[in-house]
């Protein structure tokens, strides 16, 4: 049965693509790449002469990850197509060049590539400030995200598009896949308290969208201020079965603990627990967010109960150092399992084979960013209850399906 409120927002998505193929702009056009081989949305526009931004002055967010198909820099390839009429440079958190560490404030810089000045998004502001937007008439965001509420670059992109509508700009997102594949929806839900630059969107945790996808909910319901004009370049080739290893492309690590192509799904089982004290997820090591473990946690005893869960696609062998015992986890990109589930099935293990250390040591701007991460407090005062991890993760299932229906009219790919 499909609802009232659904039905007119598929209407209107199919309005919307209709009036795509006219001359009068839309406040939102998804711009449809013709049939053939994989290309991402910078290559479609490239492919098609940048006739979307042709002739206007053009800002970019851009980082290392900014890369054509063929591994060119999008700044680059524009900056050829497009000669002065672009502008300015934009950098989120981690930098231009992807190399600073997280939470680590970003300078504006110029940025020896292009000769361009590349205007921080990870500094004294996050949010493009009119003056930084003065010099441009549109603001193009090509960033590859990784899929979970929790990474930076998707708040940038809503906060740099609640900029461009105050400011008059037009914003363009040259689409991207999503590493963990369209299809994965797991999580808790984001609690309007606990917004943050962690969590700036109410979606699950992973919310198996791209950022293209995400623009055109985010501007739909309202989760910004105000909404600019939005123009959407999709993919060509990309479906939501398909996870990062099925594109054929290189990956570029997206700041320096997410280094390899799986590690968006170990960022995923570990990031959330990676937030409490006195844990180890292996930051440092050959594979960030790849470890669980805990100070004087017996690593037999932790790897005995993940025997014990249900987790196809996912194994685990312990280890020990330095005082901490835990296991190593190994990831399919074809896992079945709910990663996200594991973050607090390992927490709650870990916590409880360390005499409830590990919750209790959390407090001030720990537990703040904790619960920002999480969505709420409501992790942290279950455990301290003793509250059943299975119970907590019980509670997201409903929330999950709900959220499955609500994105199916901003969906792209089949």
């Amino acid at each position: 049965m499909i609802f009232p409120r659904v039905f007119l927002r598929i209407v209107a998505s199919f309005t919307a693509l209709i009036l795509a193929s006219c001359e009068t702009p839309t406040p939102q056009q998804t711009y449809q790449p013709q049939a053939g081989p994989f290309m991402l949305g910078i290559d479609v526009l490239a492919s098609r002469g940048f006739d979307l931004i042709r002739g206007k002055r053009v800002g970019l967010i851009t980082n290392q990850t900014s890369m054509t198909g063929r591994g060119e820099r999008t700044r680059t390839v524009m900056q050829r197509a497009l000669g002065p009429n672009l502008v300015a440079l934009y950098a989120p958190e981690h930098g231009i060049d992807g190399t600073i560490g997280a939470g680590l404030h970003v300078s504006t810089r110029r940025d020896s590539v292009t000769g361009l000045t590349v205007h921080s998004l990870y500094g004294p502001t996050r949010k493009p400030t009119p003056a930084m937007l003065a010099p441009i008439d549109v603001l193009v965001f090509d960033l590859q995200d990784i899929g979970s509420r929790s990474y930076t670059y998707i708040s940038t992109m809503i906060v740099a598009m609640e900029a461009a509508a105050e400011c008059g700009k037009q914003f363009v997102v040259l689409d991207r896949p999503n590493p963990l594949g369209g299809w994965r929806v797991e999580g808790p839900p984001l609690e309007s308290k606990w917004k943050s630059f962690v969590g700036q969107v109410p979606v699950p945790y992973v919310h198996g969208m791209t950022a293209g996808e995400l623009a055109m909910m985010a501007g739909a319901r309202g989760w910004m201020a105000r909404t600019p004009r939005l123009n959407v370049v999709k993919m060509q080739g990309w479906s939501r079965s398909m996870v990062w290893q099925d594109t054929g492309l290189r990956w570029h690590q997206t700041s320096p603990n997410i280094p390899h192509a799986t590690s968006p799904f170990y960022y995923v089982a570990t990031g959330i627990l990676g937030g409490a004290t006195s844990v180890d997820i292996g930051i440092g090591t050959e594979n960030p967010f790849g470890y669980a473990g805990g100070s004087g946690v017996n690593p037999q005893a932790l790897y005995a109960y993940c025997q014990r869960l249900n987790t196809p696609g996912v194994s685990f062998s312990p280890y020990s150092k330095n005082g901490f015992g835990g296991v190593r986890l190994n990831i399919s990109p074809r896992a079945t399992a709910d990663i996200t589930a594991l973050d607090v099935l390992l927490l709650a293990e870990i916590n409880r084979l360390s005499g409830g250390k590990v919750i209790s040591r959390m407090s001030g701007s720990k537990l703040n960013l904790f619960n920002k991460v999480y969505g709420s407090e409501s992790l942290y005062s279950d455990l301290r209850r003793g509250v059943p991890a299975t119970s907590i993760v019980s509670r997201w299932q409903s929330y999950n399906q709900s959220f499955r229906s609500q994105r199916q009219s901003f969906l792209l790919y089949p």
